[in-house]
Formats: structure tokens, C-alpha cells, sequence
């Protein structure tokens, strides 16, 4: 069986997939080379991590190889911050591209060449006329287009004028060259592109060695072609440019003809994946940067305490078709959800704290009760010690004066099982002036360490504590989506459906001593959610992050029949 028929029992099958696996049957490519090809002018966010699982994902399956490209082309726009954090962001997310970036820059003069040969072979020109009246002489969908006035200078002015743009003769927007194509075509990208535009602008790599700019279009089929890419894997958005990139591989000498593929785009609801409004939300202060931990890029994942494996997962679950859809949110949270739940040791935490003094617990008596690190696999993952004493600190939810009869937690009369330790019972609340429950005064039962009774007893609720004076102080955030609406912008300005509420920040909450200092970058904390540790947590001011709650709403819905 060769391996590819044992990827299709394997069920690892779609359009794409199956195109290359044709492909190398037929002998029409003997290796498989993809690239990841972005622009280096924002942070990558989780719909680049499907392209990016994809391209070297499907390299890694067949053999092949992936190349990491910067489609450095806009120097305004571009940074050394982003580069740095793209390399950043797909290292973490395990993928690797040997031992060089690629860098459609390491290209310009061959491009500048390629240029020539289309002004030499009367397929491109300059163009005098503004940005303004190129729009209106491009037509719209149902008008066609106009012939430039400059469409028809002779080889020799063109030529002159290019090097000229070439030289610095010219000033910023003065001119451009254009592809001479068909301003009557139906598809819009073959209204004479523009290929090259003035820019005085220094580039990260090349300096001022450049003051004209290949075009994206122009720039990036060609980079494929140098670089030896069998499929140009990238989303549906760009189905309507692959007649232009096809022109330019057919009308020059390439040293190869890569095609181009479309898949799907990832869309998120309740979350937007435009680059443009990530970078709004930025620049205007409604975040707290690109990582802000509420932001779908791939820093803000990380930040959040988001594991790489939860989200390689969530992508491998995704169709890879060429219709687009929206994935729920929930589904995300789920994958993240599941890989924490299997890795994540817990611990405990009490992020609104409630005082319980223990009346009959010995005053200055601490015991070292025995905590399993991961209940579902007791045996590996072993146990901590946690301290027990007369003050503790429960959950402020964790009680109600008059509770509702279907209220299993601790309440005036009522009994509990403190986790890991004893049966505790409540005798009195003490408020404070203003009416506030500020204290607890409760019994527990001895003989019920561990969390049973010798008399059989049951009770219907166990909750969470830390001892008080033990107990390390620590800030926690509390993260919800960021837009409100499931579908942001699609009624209104996206801001517009900000979620005001994306964001609690609770202090003076008090966590089990063993989360001091800790290298485990993710812990359940019992009952309440995932937490991971921020960045800017030191010794002296701890904060953790809420990666994802405990309820999985899309597991349940999917069990529904």
C-alpha cells in the first residue's frame, strides 16, 4: 500500500490533498514544495494558523517542504516587530522551515528584470494618470474599462520612463507601470494591474536601494516560481486573482509554473480576522496591544495560555473545502478545553474570597492534607500537599443566607465537603455594618478527613478553599469574547459590537501556596477554569489569565441528537 492510499484510509482526505496526491502518481511533480507567504505588516491571528497548518502540514505528510516567505513588498507598512513575531508564532505553533527565510526582497532585481522583458515584449507600460483616474477608467463590474491615454507609448518610452522611476527621477504616485492585458475583461484583476509604483520610502532589507515597489500581484507568483512551489495554497478571496497570476507565469520565463489552489477561509463567530480592523483595535486603545489576550492572533492565543497542540487540533477538525462558513466559537474553547483537561494539573483557588473561621479546629494547628494532581490519572501525575487550618477561604458564590432548595453548597445549618479535607457546617454569618457577609463561623467534623464520613453520612456538595494564612495573593483576569455580537460588524461598525465586558479583573484573590513561583504554565483551578500565568506575573505581584472556563456548551450541543 504506498502512502498515500494510507492517508485515504486514514481518513486525511479533501480537494487539495487529493489533487497532490494525483500530481505525484502522475509524475507531474516528483517532491511537493508549499510556502507560507505573509505580509509583514501586523500580527498573525488564527485564521493565518490554518494556512499555516496547512502549508507545512501537507509538506510534512508528503515529503515535501514548506517555505517561510515575508512578501516584503509595501515598505510602509512593514516592521522588524512583525517579522520577528511572525517567526515567533510559527515556531510555537511547531512548524519549521530549515535553515533559510525566504523574502520576496531577495527577488527584486530579477523582478525588476521580468518587468523589462513584459515593457519589451509590449505587454506593460507607464502610466501618467492618477490613482483617482485610474479607478475611473477601470470600469466597474458591469461597465468595462477605458484605455489609458499612455496605453500605447512605444517600447523604447517605456523602457526609458521605467528606468527613469527606477533612478528617482520621479516623485511619489507620479507614475506606474501596468500589465497591458484587457480593460474589458470581466475580471476586474485584468484591467491592466499595476505592477510597480513609486515609493522614497526605505525598505527593512534593501534600504534605499529601491525607490519603485513590485505590486503583491505582480511580486507573488513569481516568488512561487523562484522558489520552486509545486501548489500556491491560499484562501478563496484570491480565486479571483489566480487569471492574473496565471497571465503573469504564461508571458514570462519562470523557471517554473506553480498553479494555484483556494481553499476556505476560517471565520470565528464572535470574532473578527480582518488584519485592518485587528490593527484598528490596536491603534485606538480598545485593546491592550496585538497580544492583548482577548485578540484572535495567535500572541493574544499564547498570552491567554492557549496550548499549540489545542489549536492544531481545532484546525485538523476543520473541512478544507472551497465554500466558506462559520465556525462556532465554542468549537475552539473545546479543543482547548479537551488538550487542558488531559494535561493541565489543578489546583486550588478562591478568586472572590469569603472568611471561614473553624470554631473547633485546634488555634495554631496546620495539617499537610494530600491533593491529587490530576484526578483522571492519579497514578502519573501524583500529589501535592496543601495546608489546613482553623481560617480558610472559600468562595463568596460558594454561600447563600437563604439559599433555594436546589442549592448544594454551604449555606446557614448546611454541611459540605471541603475538598480533600473534612465535612464542615455553617453556625453563623457575620456582617458588617452596611449588611455585608464579611465571615463565617463553622464546625467541622473530624472524623470525616479525606472527605468521608465513617458513619456513611453523605452530603451533596464539595467545595474548594485555601487556608488563609498560607494562601498567596494574586490578580486574575477573567477573559470573555471580545465582541458581543456573534457576527461583529454585519449590521454595524464593528466596534460597535465591542463587548464591553470582556474583561474582569479580580485582586486580592488567594491561591494555594504551591502556585508561587511554578514553571507549569497551565493549572486547572478547581471548579472555576483554566488558568495560565501572564508574562508579566513576578514573584511579588502574581496574575494568571482565565484560558477557557470549565462548561463546554459545544460538546453538549454536539451530543444532542
Amino acid at each position: 500500500m504506498s502512502d498515500a492510499d494510507a492517508e485515504i484510509e486514514d481518513g486525511n482526505r479533501d480537494f487539495i490533498r487529493d489533487t497532490i496526491r494525483d500530481d505525484l502518481r502522475s509524475g507531474q511533480h516528483q517532491s511537493i514544495v508549499t510556502r507560507f507567504p505573509p505580509e509583514p505588516n501586523g500580527y498573525l491571528h488564527i485564521g493565518h494558523a490554518k494556512s499555516i497548518c496547512l502549508n507545512f502540514g501537507i509538506a510534512e505528510e508528503f515529503g515535501g517542504r514548506c517555505n517561510l516567505r515575508f512578501d516584503d513588498t509595501n515598505p510602509t507598512r512593514e516592521e522588524q516587530e512583525f517579522i520577528d513575531a511572525i517567526q515567533t508564532d510559527v515556531r510555537w505553533l511547531g512548524f519549521d522551515w530549515g535553515t533559510q527565510v525566504h523574502h520576496a526582497s531577495d527577488y527584486f532585481e530579477q523582478l525588476y528584470d521580468w518587468a523589462e522583458h513584459l515593457i519589451q515584449a509590449g505587454k506593460a507600460y507607464v502610466d501618467d494618470l492618477s490613482a483617482e483616474e485610474m479607478r475611473e477608467y477601470r470600469g466597474t463590474l458591469t461597465e468595462p474599462g477605458r484605455d489609458s491615454p499612455y496605453r500605447n507609448r512605444p517600447v523604447e518610452d517605456n523602457l526609458d520612463l521605467f528606468r527613469r522611476m527606477r533612478s528617482g527621477e520621479f516623485p511619489d504616485g507620479a507614475r506606474v507601470l501596468r500589465a497591458r492585458i484587457d480593460m474589458a475583461s470581466g475580471n476586474m484583476n485584468l484591467r491592466d494591474p499595476a505592477l510597480y509604483r513609486i515609493m522614497h520610502t526605505p525598505h527593512p532589507r534593501t534600504g534605499t536601494d529601491w525607490c519603485i515597489y513590485p505590486t503583491y500581484d505582480f511580486a507573488h507568483g513569481q516568488s512561487d516560481a523562484i522558489e520552486g512551489v509545486t501548489h500556491s495554497l491560499c484562501t478563496l478571496e484570491f480565486a479571483d486573482h489566480r487569471a492574473l497570476y496565471d497571465w503573469f507565469i504564461e508571458n514570462l520565463p519562470v523557471p517554473t509554473r506553480p498553479h494555484q489552489y483556494e481553499f476556505s477561509r476560517l471565520n470565528i463567530t464572535h470574532t473578527v480576522l480582518s488584519k485592518r480592523n485587528l490593527a484598528q483595535l490596536v491603534n485606538d486603545g480598545h485593546v491592550a496591544g496585538w497580544d492583548d489576550p482577548r485578540m484572535p492572533t495567535v500572541s493574544g492565543l499564547r498570552r491567554r495560555g492557549v496550548p499549540a497542540p489545542s489549536i492544531r487540533d481545532f484546525i485538523g477538525r476543520l473541512a478544507i473545502t472551497k465554500s466558506d462558513g462559520v465556525v462556532e466559537a465554542a468549537m475552539l474553547d473545546h479543543c482547548i478545553r479537551e488538550h487542558l483537561n488531559a494535561h493541565a494539573e489543578r489546583r486550588m483557588a478562591v478568586l472572590r474570597p469569603l472568611k471561614v473561621v473553624i470554631e473547633n479546629y485546634p488555634e495554631g494547628q496546620v495539617e499537610e492534607l494530600e491533593a491529587v494532581n490530576k484526578p483522571q490519572d492519579p497514578e502519573d501525575s501524583g500529589t501535592r500537599k496543601v495546608p489546613f487550618a482553623r481560617e480558610l477561604y472559600i468562595e463568596r458564590d460558594d454561600f447563600m443566607e437563604d439559599p433555594p432548595r436546589k442549592f448544594f453548597r454551604l449555606g446557614p445549618g448546611r454541611e459540605v465537603r471541603l475538598r480533600f479535607a473534612y465535612f464542615l457546617t455553617c453556625r453563623e454569618a457575620i456582617k458588617d455594618a452596611d449588611g455585608t457577609i464579611v465571615e463565617l463561623r463553622c464546625t467541622y467534623d473530624p472524623e470525616t478527613r479525606g472527605g468521608n464520613a465513617p458513619d456513611g453520612r453523605k452530603v451533596k456538595g464539595t467545595i474548594h478553599w485555601v487556608a488563609a494564612e498560607s494562601a498567596i495573593e494574586a490578580e486574575v483576569r477573567l477573559y470573555s469574547h471580545l465582541f458581543a455580537d456573534p457576527s461583529p460588524g454585519a449590521e454595524r461598525s464593528f466596534l460597535e459590537d465591542l463587548n464591553p465586558e470582556s474583561l474582569e479583573v479580580l485582586t486580592g484573590c488567594r491561591l494555594e501556596p504551591s502556585l508561587a513561583g511554578s514553571n507549569v504554565q497551565a493549572f486547572q483551578f478547581e471548579r472555576l477554569g483554566y488558568f495560565a500565568a501572564d508574562p508579566e506575573s513576578t514573584s511579588s505581584h502574581l496574575i494568571f489569565n482565565r484560558t477557557v472556563a470549565l462548561r463546554d456548551t459545544w460538546a453538549k450541543a454536539k451530543a444532542k441528537p
